[in-house]
């Protein structure tokens, strides 16, 4: 049955494309975006028209329930099938094969939602395919970095403007599936959010997602873009130059979860290091890398006033530390890396969240 989802949604992409190129308004929407004819053919955008059964020029047989099972048809209460995409720019999600598995589309104008995923099926999940890695792992196998960006127009104007490496989850949040295949590709993987409170909010939820599977030779970080500013609006604004620069002052996974853990909590009191002691830990709970540990209890050791050893024990350490290394070795390692006096940065782009 995979094979035969596949060659419909193949077929279905093709359709798509020729329907963009038979579309003025379509073709308008996305000159509007600043898109060019060569980026949107390689990544194969496409168009799906308003009409409630388009696909039936592109099927012969309609009523395949193939259709149904590869998420382009659907049926509603009353029995009647009809087109899943409607009036949508069409991005195809592709297999690390290059085949197509799924799209994205996204409303030209008027009500629903901005964008409209694929469902879930037999060959396409979420969770674990990333838009735009087909397109993405030659330059990110070139420059060792991988962008993480949230809208698929994200990835093909970074990409127009020269910034190649950069992919989009499919309107979910990160998974540990996406940070497993992302550090499995790249040297660094920066995620990217918008300036708002919403972009911290996602950027909190990945670090959450992330904090069990990065390791001490992992290289993550997060990046916040200026407020009123998306990727997609930032790179056609300061070009693609300007975009690799701002991403230099992302900040690091350690100095995010420092920063992300003291908002809100007042130092100067025993009660606001409390808060911070206890909203780390269950994050604490999950690293296992032994050297960001170590790194991370010395920074919250200082402003909180607790020692390494009671922060071990207020945060229910003991059990993760002896996984790692012997308690006895954790604390050694962590005297002499400490003994230097060496700040953790958490980044300018870090900093410049907090204050806000």
């Amino acid at each position: 049955m995979s094979h035969i989802l596949i060659d419909h949604l193949t077929q279905a992409a093709s359709f798509y494309r020729g329907q963009l190129r038979a579309s003025p308004r379509a073709v308008a929407y996305l000159k509007s975006r600043g898109l060019r004819g060569d980026i949107a053919a390689r990544y194969g955008l496409g168009y799906a028209p308003a009409s409630f059964q388009a696909l039936r020029e592109a099927f012969q047989n309609y009523n395949d329930r193939a259709l149904e099972k590869a998420g382009l048809v659907a049926v509603n209460d009353g029995g009647r099938r009809y087109d899943r995409f409607r009036d949508r720019i069409m991005f195809p999600i592709l297999d690390d094969a290059g085949s197509v598995i799924g799209f994205g589309g996204r409303v030209l104008e008027g009500d629903g939602p901005k964008y409209l995923n694929s469902p879930e099926t037999e060959v396409f999940q979420k969770g674990r395919v990333l838009f735009g890695m087909t397109q993405a792992a030659e330059a990110i196998a070139a420059t060792g970095t991988a962008y993480v960006v949230e809208g698929y127009l994200d990835v093909v104007s970074l990409a127009q403007h020269g910034v190649q490496n950069a992919v989009a989850t499919l309107g979910t949040a990160t998974t540990g599936q996406h940070v497993e295949r992302l550090l499995g590709l790249a040297k660094r993987v920066i995620f990217c959010f918008d300036g708002d409170d919403a972009g911290r909010r996602a950027a909190a939820r990945a670090l959450d997602v992330c904090l069990p599977h990065v390791t001490d030779t992992a290289d993550v970080g997060f990046l916040f873009l200026p407020r009123d500013h998306d990727p997609d609006s930032y790179v056609r604004a300061k070009g693609g130059d300007a975009f690799n620069d701002l991403a230099l002052e992302a900040s690091t996974l350690e100095g995010f979860f420092l920063a992300n853990a003291m908002q809100g909590c007042q130092l100067e009191y025993a009660e606001g290091r409390a808060r911070l002691v206890a909203t780390a830990a269950p994050r604490l709970q999950q690293i296992n890398a032994p050297a960001m540990l170590r790194r991370i209890l010395a920074a919250i050791a200082a402003p909180t006033k607790f020692s390494v050893g009671e922060l071990i024990d207020l945060c229910g350490l003991e059990k993760t530390c002896l996984q790692l290394l012997t308690v006895n070795s954790f604390m050694v390692e962590f005297n002499s890396s400490a003994a230097d006096g060496r700040p953790m940065n958490p980044g300018n782009n870090c900093e410049q969240t907090v204050g806000r």
